[in-house]
């Protein structure tokens, strides 16, 4: 488990920002989007073990989907967040609708089985 724990604070003008806090002395971090570091990230003392991460995400790093961004701390490569950006016309493989159509799969699949238990009953 990190030493640090980072609290997203919000998502801006192509900038990605969250508070680290931990330590005094702040950790080299690496932020990643496949196998593509980028460049950065920023760190900004606020005192007292805390720092304001600032990740700036290039234009090139968006495109049509999804795209998840880690930040790890550099060394220990342990995790710290994630965040995704979601891009382009609205799909039908749109993750949401894909989970909307699990839920009521389930639900369907729930009401079959009650009935089946309920009249194996009686």
């Amino acid at each position: 488990m990190s030493r640090y724990s980072l609290t997203r604070t919000r998502f801006h003008a192509g900038r990605w920002e969250g508070v680290l806090t931990g330590p005094e002395d702040p950790p080299a971090l690496a932020v990643t989007l496949r196998d593509r570091r980028l460049d950065g990230p920023e760190l900004e003392p606020l005192g007292s073990g805390r720092w304001t991460l600032r990740v700036d995400i290039p234009a090139d790093c968006l495109s049509e989907g999804v795209q998840t961004f880690l930040i790890r701390e550099a060394g220990s490569g342990e995790k710290l967040d994630s965040f995704a950006i979601m891009a382009g016309a609205p799909l039908d493989d749109d993750i949401r609708a894909e989970i909307d159509l699990l839920r009521a799969e389930l639900d369907l699949l729930k009401r079959a089985f009650r009935r089946h238990v309920a009249e194996g009953r009686g």
